[in-house]
């Protein structure tokens, strides 16, 4: 690594700051397919009228906004992906604009060992839980054809999806065998985003939601696959190894557990991406990391669990599989 490619990367947050302001601000949603200029824009969205025109620029030299004229007009991507008039709006992105705020704090967080903000997900505002479930949706539902193309679903009828969110991985165990009975598990504040996205994507009587919290609740009883997927990383390891124990208590005989993470070597450097999103866990969450395969496998055996695998996954996920015997 030379200096330049220091430099660079030293400075690539502020392109991606213009492009999350360009997107909390809501700038191309507000652009009509006419054109607007910076004036009329500043207006629309109550901006300051020089900063507003700077933005703009900065955003067109980024390849997001076209210029003609003083008239500013959306790309076809930027059109298609960041305003809300499209269908393929990436309303998630916004769950990337939150993360600056805690990351920003990373430097005393790491002098002091405390999160950014509360670790109570019920406690950080609709716009934040939105944002959030959204975000994990438009990856999930991306990625869930593939992750669990390979999983053996012979013998399951009934699936618990704990922490799942939109409930996307449990649409995708449907789509694989439409006869699963699917439950998705989640907080208070989640299920009803959760029934929201149940409906939009058509699953509609088909997904069963339960309400409760994890770390306080035990949970339902009599399903022969506990699915978890970005679940872990988000606990302190006491919480991760009482959880696992109440999964082995919700799953029939012969049932089995699948735990779809970032697993870490056992110096934590690897997978790269793991040890990036550590730092996640770091500034945002009170205890969360990303843990090693003996760890994970040490949750999975105090549990009671037997014949514990280990599946490599894209882009530094893994699944550890075990049964109940």
């Amino acid at each position: 690594m030379d200096p330049l490619a220091i430099k660079e990367l030293v400075y690539s947050f502020q392109r991606s700051r213009i492009l999350l302001t360009g997107f909390e601000l809501d700038i191309f949603t507000n652009i009509e397919e006419s054109g607007i200029t910076s004036k009329q824009l500043a207006q629309t969205l109550q901006l300051n009228e020089h900063a507003c025109d700077r933005l703009l620029n900065a955003l067109t030299s980024l390849g997001f906004l076209e210029k003609q004229d003083q008239l500013f007009f959306n790309t076809a991507d930027s059109f298609n992906f960041l305003s809300k008039k499209s269908p393929r709006y990436q309303a998630g992105l916004m769950h990337s604009n939150h993360l600056w705020n805690t990351w920003s704090h990373l430097t005393e967080v790491v002098k002091t060992g405390t999160p950014a903000h509360s670790s109570e997900i019920n406690a950080r505002g609709e716009d934040w839980l939105t944002a959030f479930i959204s975000a994990m949706h438009d990856r999930a539902i991306k990625q869930a054809p593939q992750q669990l193309a390979d999983i053996d679903l012979s013998g399951v009828k009934a699936l618990l999806d704990v922490g799942g969110g939109s409930g996307a991985y449990s649409m995708e165990f449907i789509n694989r065998e439409p006869e699963i009975k699917a439950t998705v598990f989640d907080l208070p504040n989640v299920v009803p985003i959760t029934n929201e996205f149940i409906e939009k994507e058509g699953f509609g009587g088909k997904i069963k939601t339960y309400t409760g919290n994890y770390t306080k609740d035990d949970l339902p009883e009599g399903f022969d696959l506990v699915f978890l997927s970005a679940v872990i990383h988000s606990n302190p390891l006491e919480t991760n190894q009482q959880l696992i124990k109440k999964c082995f208590k919700a799953l029939n005989s012969n049932g089995q557990i699948i735990i779809q993470d970032w697993i870490m070597n056992n110096d934590r450097t690897e997978p790269t991406s793991g040890a990036i999103f550590s730092i996640n866990m770091l500034v945002g969450t009170d205890g969360g990391d990303c843990f090693t395969e003996k760890e994970v496998t040490e949750m999975l055996t105090s549990a009671g669990f037997k014949h514990i695998q280990r599946k490599e996954l894209d882009a530094g996920l893994s699944q550890m599989i075990a049964e109940k015997i």
